[in-house]
């Protein structure tokens, strides 16, 4: 009995009031204004930092591509905004939440952490150059990935490899600090996105110039041309080199970057610190910097090494599969190859020989494609490189002898032997007849689509048919020709790209095509191992492609067929095997460190306001801070006209047709239309709208009470109603037993509880689009876990289909829509006020599944009805003097 008298002396929210004798009506009014005007900021925050942590979770499931600068900016917006929030708590309550500060002090701290655990390795090597014959896989974080694979080479297999020396991961940073480049470059990528073909073209060559103006340093610089030293007198004369990129993460499994970066060949003594440069700076070419977005890698990640080896004057080259990389069943080589330097080969710029060897002891010649070569690369009389045009009769003739190939199809065999998997080699011959090895890493094989067949065609006629098939796969959209680099700025997501060679620059919109279209080019080319890791059907050494494939027509492209159609064929999209998408979070180590950062962001912890444990030192990431503040923030605005006797903001009991219903209302700003003296207020004084579109969903359709329970639903109830300490704790508070709005002509935010249940709706909806949500939280239940979970769910499913965003955790449902126009967002909140009414008490028959599906049924044909009746026409708020001419705010 005492404990009764106290709860009823305390007041609304089980408090004493505070002590505000001496203070005017006017000077209470003051004081209401500064806190309502922090309640609408800590909204304003609140909404942001939520819709920050919805794009981390978007980013971390989808497959929008971001890099490091999208975490860092993220994670600092998401601790900005509530850190705001805390701010504005403690202002609507002064000093009452201070223990807040240190709980977000200390997740930021956390956060900090997960990023710095992702910079850059630190130096292992003391050396600024590593000898070609001391590389090798255990120097690969030194060395790179390439010059690591060719180092291994000459230490295992004794296969020829032009003598030479790395430049390592050590001088590449001493560089980048050297020239203060870290900050500056990280500031220009903080705007880089993949699909902003013009920006990222801007920043890359921004970039790029920053690091070729910079300055090697001179111990650097001492280093490479004492390595260089030593290598010509090997030769016993100054000798022309080539150099290569070789950055960290090139070459490895998953992450080729084939042709993402610069060489330099035929580099003469006097220009190798400049193209050393230039090699750094490829690291920011277009086409590497779309391939690290797309593919996760974090650009702390990528340091660039660069080999320097004595340059191969070839007669002829190419590479080398040592299995087929469009059909995991066929292990025979697979050698392509061209007269002059390889260059022609990787870079797609040439159609090519093929030969395919047979594996066994001896190997034997199967097959012999010889192909029209119409142009070659050569060493120019100096420096640097000669594209020459091949004499007619020699264009048909074979680029090597049968005997050559032989002997290269045993150098791979030996390789991949080496490797323990299959490999894709770069080769070259010089003059004298001597092969040379020039790269050598893991080949990735795609397994044969059922539908792969050469002699397999659609109903029509082909607008182009041949060439050769470079990525598996069917896709189709509008035909884009691509004849300068220019035109890639206006490649549209979608389209099929069409060009006259297939060079690596094209990979920088790989992403966003749907199928790859080249006169000139193999399968052994730089871009079509791209199109293969990006799972993106090309067809290349087309014969008159870009003149067949009229621009903006619909085409379908069959890569398995090598065959491109008129229109969408839909029996061949149906046919073809659907694309691989990435499992990013368990792919891609850019989303590794996303999901480390976002566990201090965004799991939610804190969902009960009724238990004891829901307080400041509870809050374990950002979104509890957020759903402990919003509660909270709620619940001192609400105590507001209890704690200062203000009369004109305290609750008022709704009547409705002359009955008082069990729902109160405090009019934050200008809810009513006008003040409403006693102790009720009437449906037809509360012009909030958002009010008016929930309260038709509430009174729609009568609810027509409980369910029929079975006996194990009523005795699950009966046995929580008697032993969860949660639940019996929270009807102790009579904030728990009614329903409270707290409402503006704009905003309604409602806290209610039917029994053992709890919501929260919270909506701002006016005429600015982009600033209107609404928001639904239910929790609760007295039947066991396992009842409450699947009503969590059954409610998440039928607003789902209603277009919210849903997340269900544990009992608890969260849905949300936000975006849209007035009609559509006083819709969403008709469909929370229908589900209100007519969700109580289901848990008690949630393992009898005939009958929830019944349920469902009926709750979707209710909504049906409810959604499309016509809104009773809304009480009209007063426009007062300031608010003449301004916008709807909260």
């Amino acid at each position: 009995m005492f404990d009764k008298v106290k709860r009823a002396l305390t007041g609304l929210f089980g408090r004493e009031p505070e002590k505000v004798d001496g203070l005017t009506e006017e000077q209470i009014q003051t004081e209401f204004k500064k806190r309502y005007h922090h309640f609408k900021l800590l909204l304003t925050a609140n909404k942001k930092a939520l819709e920050i942590m919805s794009e981390m979770e978007e980013a971390l499931h989808g497959r929008r591509a971001f890099g490091m600068a999208f975490i860092k900016a993220h994670s600092t917006a998401a601790s900005v905004n509530v850190y705001k929030i805390v701010e504005h708590l403690n202002a609507i309550a002064p000093g009452k939440y201070a223990a807040l500060y240190p709980r977000i002090k200390d997740i930021q701290q956390g956060i900090g952490e997960s990023l710095q655990s992702q910079a850059a390795p630190g130096e292992t090597a003391t050396e600024l150059v590593i000898p070609l014959e001391k590389a090798g896989r255990a120097q690969a974080d030194q060395v790179g990935g390439k010059m690591a694979g060719l180092g291994e080479i000459v230490r295992r297999t004794g296969l020829p490899v032009p003598p030479g020396f790395a430049v390592t991961a050590r001088a590449y940073r001493r560089v980048i600090e050297e020239n203060d480049l870290k900050d500056e470059i990280y500031r220009l990528l903080q705007s880089a996105g993949p699909d902003d073909q013009r920006n990222l073209l801007i920043l890359s060559s921004q970039i790029r110039h920053e690091i070729t103006n910079a300055r090697v340093p001179d111990d650097v610089a001492a280093a490479i041309l004492g390595a260089y030293r030593e290598l010509c007198a090997h030769f016993g004369r100054p000798v022309p080199v080539s150099l290569r990129s070789s950055a960290l993460g090139e070459d490895e499994e998953g992450q080729t970057f084939a042709g993402q970066f610069s060489s330099k060949l035929n580099v003469g003594p006097d220009d190798i610190l400049e193209s050393y440069k230039e090699i750094l700076a490829s690291k920011y070419s277009p086409q590497a910097m779309t391939y690290r977005l797309n593919r996760g890698i974090p650009d702390e990640d990528v340091a660039m090494c660069v080999g320097v080896m004595a340059m191969v004057d070839a007669v002829a080259g190419g590479v080398i599969y040592s299995r087929n990389p469009l059909d995991i069943r066929d292990d025979a080589v697979h050698i392509h190859s061209a007269f002059g330097l390889p260059k022609s080969v990787v870079d797609g710029s040439v159609a090519t020989d093929e030969f395919v060897v047979r594996r066994g002891e001896p190997p034997t010649l199967v097959e012999r494609h010889i192909r029209a070569k119409d142009e070659i690369y050569v060493c120019g009389p100096g420096e640097g490189v000669c594209r020459m045009d091949t004499l007619t009769e020699r264009a048909f003739e074979p680029s090597i002898s049968d005997g050559q190939a032989l002997e290269l199809g045993r150098a791979a065999v030996a390789l991949e032997a080496m490797y323990d998997g299959p490999v894709d080699v770069e080769w070259a011959i010089d003059a004298s007849g001597r092969v040379q090895f020039l790269q050598c890493r893991e080949l990735a094989q795609l397994p044969a689509s059922e539908a792969a067949a050469a002699d397999r065609r659609a109903s029509g006629v082909p607008l182009a048919a041949g060439g050769v098939t470079a990525s598996p796969g069917v896709g189709s959209g509008p035909v884009f020709v691509v004849r300068r680099e220019a035109d890639l700025l206006r490649f549209p997501r979608g389209g099929v790209l069409v060009g006259i060679e297939a060079p690596p620059r094209f990979a920088s919109v790989i992403h966003m095509a749907a199928a790859i279209v080249t006169e000139k080019g193999g399968a052994a080319g730089h871009l079509a191992n791209v199109a293969r890791e990006f799972r993106v059907p090309a067809l290349m050494g087309l014969a008159g492609a870009a003149s067949l494939l009229a621009p903006g027509a619909e085409v379908t492209v069959d890569a398995d067929g090598r065959a491109v159609y008129p229109g969408r064929l839909q029996e061949l999209l149906a046919e073809a095997a659907a694309r691989q998408a990435p499992a990013p979070e368990r792919q891609t180590p850019m989303h590794a460190i996303l999901r480390r950062v976002m566990d201090r962001i965004t799991p939610l912890y804190l969902l009960d306001p009724n238990i004891p444990e829901f307080a400041p030192e509870n809050c374990r990431t950002l979104h509890d801070i957020t759903r402990f503040c919003h509660e909270k923030s709620v619940t001192e605005m609400f105590a507001f006209g209890q704690d200062f006797h203000f009369s004109k903001r305290a609750a008022k009991q709704l009547k409705y047709k002359g009955t008082a219903m069990k729902w109160w209302f405090i009019n934050l700003d200008d809810g009513f239309t006008h003040d409403v003296p006693g102790k009720y207020v009437q449906l037809e004084e509360i012009c909030s709208i958002p009010v008016g579109a929930l309260w038709d969903g509430i009174v729609a359709i009568p609810w027509q009470g409980p369910p029929p329970v079975d006996g194990r639903g009523l005795m699950s109830i009966i046995a929580q109603a008697s032993t969860n300490p949660h639940l019996e704790a929270a009807s102790h508070s009579s904030f728990a037993e009614r329903n409270y709005f707290m409402v503006s002509r704009n905003y309604l935010c409602l806290s209610s509880r039917f029994g053992f249940h709890f919501c929260t709706v919270e909506a701002l909806v006016g005429d600015r689009p982009q600033e209107n949500y609404v928001s639904f939280q239910f929790k609760g239940g007295a039947a066991e876990f396992s009842r409450r979970r699947r009503r969590a769910e059954f409610v998440a499913e039928i607003l789902e289909i209603h277009g919210f965003t849903v997340e269900v955790n544990e009992d608890a449902s969260f849905a949300r829509a936000s975006g849209g126009a007035e009609p559509e967002m006083l819709r969403a909140l008709t469909v929370i006020g229908y589900m209100l009414m007519h969700t109580r008490q289901l848990d008690m028959i949630m393992h009898n599944e005939p009958l929830v599906q019944s349920y469902k049924q009926k709750l979707l044909d209710d909504l049906v009805t409810v959604v499309g009746r016509p809104a009773r026409e809304r009480p009209a708020c007063p426009v007062r003097p300031e608010d003449a001419g301004a916008e709807t705010t909260v």
